[in-house]
């Protein structure tokens, strides 16, 4: 108790010391408490699952193909059920939305198909009713669902006696027999309710096996281990290939089964993002911890005839060690809980950077847990501060102390190297930092000005999904979109308007087998996935996408019996390199025949489906809307309107064709390449954050050390005046020395960015390993801070009266 009274008093007694001190810590600190916050909410904790270590996620691959992640298909399901003996339970789910609501004001709600089995493998009971049974998977049965907490309170106003009440969905009624509880909260946690998949006998003959439309989910039998199911399924599928219907077809595809943690896999994309910023603000805390390292060797410094007079009257090594320890975890602390206040608000600030819409986002918060270990972990902070201080305090030479003139007694040359090593320290790592921060502004700079390959200025999006109960057949679902293009035309402002099931940066996207008559496989080779879609006559006129061959569709094509595609640049350069594919065939089928081909009729260019930055050539076909399937569909309307003024006319428009139908997901088409940048545009700017930190302490701490060099020799500065020294010479000898600690730090900063950049390339875009441009931009940063630094301090010394100097002390 004793330290903690004159520690807290020697700290109150030098109040801008403190400040400071408190200040840097805060800043450094909070910055890590907030990203932490994130990394512990998608990294470190466990999903909300009973021993959700055992949670695996099973999907197909077909490298070789071009599709290195499919999902799972209904035969596999069934399948593997009672086949893995590693794994003790297997499900399937399939996200998606149905109407629910009144004629006039209906609204899609997300929801799930599952298997039966699903909230078992979870480890999840209802908390009232009974779950789905094997007979729920059979049309005819499957009108049942088990709810979530929050659509039981805002459908059915949390009434107890809810099990066999009904509800619209997608025109038909369904029965609730389940509830699950207020805590329950799956992957992507927006689904409202689950209801059971069903399938129709054929769904499950072997040659569905590769129609992977399910992501499969399973827990993992007591002891057995993701090695043992690995091994497992890679021998099922061996023996599955004897009398799979397309083996031949696969062959060369790479086809394999994949069988992976379900928390690493649903965490791998946001992984390399959030340990970049979560390293980031850890060198924005070694920074902050050298500089107040700095800070403390200097204090330390000014009472070392104090310290050296109690270590002669008795004070022992314990005394003087625990003295210091007590005084910066006091230091800590203060930081500490300063920052915890910044931590929560750093919360809210990556929330607006898009954190939300990271992998389990949903589930970041500023909890107790990480409230503790951040008070924890800045208690650990103070500890190492501690380390140096102490060192200089127990090494100082008892007697040279005592009996130095200078009232504050001796720096000696190992002291003086600490400290400059320190700074030395500071500037490599800010370097670090400058150079980071500059390679994702270049990457993030390059992937904006890639040109998406279509213009999406001024046109508006909304997707539409025509429910099975009033739209059954093909006829009635391309009668519908006959009615809507010539209604949505007449719109005031609208120019152009067109339909697309499958729209760029929507980010739903689905591979799918292509044929092409004539083309013939070379050993190794499988046919490839593509992206399909059908589309209107106006798709390519009002996304601006350019014709390069052919024509593209009219609407007497969608009238005519003969069936007629378009493909892109990328289709074209795959299977028709330097040739012509006009009038060539093509099915989206494993083969080509006269019932199922498609003629080609024109050539497109290529456009960007998901990310600015993916990587061209995968191909997409497109056809007429009346030769495909349109229950799903974007509706595009290119106006000079406002959004605000348009989105209503649109659903006013829709809702009139048929009351039971919303337009949901509108959003212009910009708004949804800008959310793509999401992942890249914020760590930019955090990094950009981070890195004018780590220059401000850079300076800061270069300055305090060399200010107190200054205030330290001045004695010296003036004998030396005295005996003929010019001030110019006293300038040229700090300013000197401050650039030798620049050049080291830059050098060894240097090396550090090399690792650094090499370290980050699955997240840089069109940048090499390290440009020398931003080794000379982040080299010039660092020049300009550094020279501010010292030319206070030396211009100082140079100003030093000798007279005045000599008689200081």
């Amino acid at each position: 108790m004793t330290h903690f009274v004159h520690a807290f008093r020697r700290l109150c007694r030098t109040p801008g010391f403190t400040a400071t001190a408190i200040a840097t810590l805060a800043l450094c600190l909070g910055a890590n408490f907030a990203i932490y916050a994130v990394v512990d909410a998608v990294l470190v904790r466990p999903l909300p699952f009973p021993h959700s270590d055992q949670l695996v996620t099973v999907y197909n691959s077909y490298p070789g193909a071009g599709v290195p992640r499919a999902s799972a298909s209904l035969p596999n399901y069934f399948d593997r059920r009672h086949a893995i003996p590693a794994f003790s339970s297997v499900s399937i789910y399939q996200p998606g939305g149905v109407v629910v609501g009144n004629a006039g004001a209906p609204h899609r709600v997300p929801m799930a198909g599952v298997s039966p089995e699903f909230f078992d493998t979870l480890g999840v009971r209802l908390a009232v009713g009974h779950g789905f049974t094997e007979k729920n998977m059979s049309y005819g049965n499957e009108r049942v669902a088990i709810i979530t907490d929050r659509f039981w309170k805002s459908q059915f106003g949390g009434d107890p006696h809810v099990l066999g009440r009904t509800f619209s969905n997608d025109g038909y009624k369904v029965k609730v027999i389940g509830v699950l509880p207020p805590s329950f909260r799956f992957l992507w946690g927006q689904a409202e309710f689950y209801r059971p998949i069903a399938y129709a006998p054929t769904d499950r003959m072997p040659d569905r096996r590769h129609s992977n439309n399910f992501g499969m989910l399973a827990r993992l039998a007591p002891g057995a281990t993701l090695a043992e199911a690995q091994a497992q399924i890679d021998a099922f599928n061996v023996k599955q290939m004897a009398d799979d219907p397309l083996a031949n077809v696969i062959k060369g595809s790479g086809y394999h089964t994949v069988v992976a943690s379900l928390h690493a896999d649903v965490v791998s994309s946001a992984r390399p993002i959030l340990l970049l910023l979560q390293a980031g603000v850890l060198f924005l805390l070694i920074i902050g911890g050298v500089n107040l390292a700095n800070l403390l060797l200097i204090r330390a410094s000014s009472r070392t005839k104090e310290m050296a007079v109690r270590q002669a009257l008795g004070a022992g090594r314990r005394h003087v060690a625990a003295e210091v320890i007590v005084e910066t975890m006091l230091l800590a602390l203060g930081g500490g809980l300063i920052g915890l206040l910044l931590g929560w608000l750093g919360v809210d600030l990556l929330r607006s950077l898009g954190a939300n819409e990271l992998p389990l986002g949903g589930t970041i918060a500023f909890n107790l847990r990480v409230a503790l270990l951040s008070i924890a972990g800045a208690l650990g902070v103070g500890l190492l501060l501690s380390i140096p201080v102490i060192w200089y305090n127990l090494r100082a030479n008892l007697a040279s102390t005592l009996q130095a003139e200078s009232r504050s007694g001796t720096t000696s040359r190992a002291a003086q190297r600490v400290r400059h090593g320190f700074i030395v320290a500071q500037i490599a790592l800010a370097f670090v930092l400058l150079s980071g921060a500059g390679l994702l502004g270049v990457s993030l700079k390059r992937v904006l000005a890639t040109p998406p390959g279509f213009n999406p200025d001024h046109v508006l999006s909304g997707a539409i999904t025509l429910p099975w109960s009033g739209y059954k057949d093909d006829k009635s679902r391309t009668t519908f979109v006959e009615r809507l293009l010539p209604a949505l035309r007449e719109l005031p402002g609208v120019s152009r308007v067109a339909i697309t099931t499958n729209l760029p940066f929507a980010g739903v996207t689905a591979d799918s087998v292509v044929s092409v008559e004539g083309h013939t496989l070379k050993p190794g080779q499988s046919l490839r996935g593509h992206y399909l879609t059908s589309v209107s006559p106006d798709y390519w006129s009002l996304m601006g996408i350019p014709v390069l061959r052919g024509r593209v569709f009219n609407y007497a094509d969608t009238q005519r019996p003969e069936r007629v595609c378009v493909v892109d640049k990328a289709f074209a350069n795959y299977y028709w390199p330097g040739g012509d594919p006009i009038g060539h065939r093509l099915a989206p089928d494993v083969t080509v025949n006269d019932k199922n081909a498609f003629t080609v009729v024109g050539v497109v260019a290529s456009v960007k489906q998901t990310d600015l930055a993916e990587v061209p050539g995968h191909g997409v076909v497109y056809f007429p809307y009346s030769q495909g399937y349109v229950a799903h569909f974007d509706v595009l309307v290119r106006s000079t309107l406002a959004t605000a003024a348009l989105a209503p006319m649109i659903r006013k428009a829709v809702l009139k064709l048929d009351p039971e139908l919303p337009l949901d997901d509108v959003k212009p088409m910009q708004a949804r390449i800008d959310d793509s940048l999401i992942a890249r545009r914020s760590p930019a700017v955090l990094a950009a954050i981070f890195a004018a930190a780590a220059l401000l302490l850079a300076a800061v701490g270069t300055y305090g050390v060399l200010a107190y060099a200054v205030a330290q020799r001045q004695r010296e500065i003036g004998v030396r005046m005295a005996l003929g020294a010019r001030p110019q010479q006293i300038l040229a000898q700090f300013m000197g020395l401050g650039f030798r600690l620049l050049l080291v730090g830059v050098m060894l900063g240097a090396l550090g960015a090399w690792a650094a950049s090499r370290a980050m390339q699955s997240m840089l875009v069109d940048v090499s390993s390290l440009p020398f441009a931003i080794v000379a931009v982040a080299a010039a940063a660092m020049l300009v801070v550094v020279c501010l630094a010292v030319a206070l301090p030396s211009r100082r010394a140079a100003l030093i009266d000798p007279v005045e100097a000599l008689r200081a002390d």
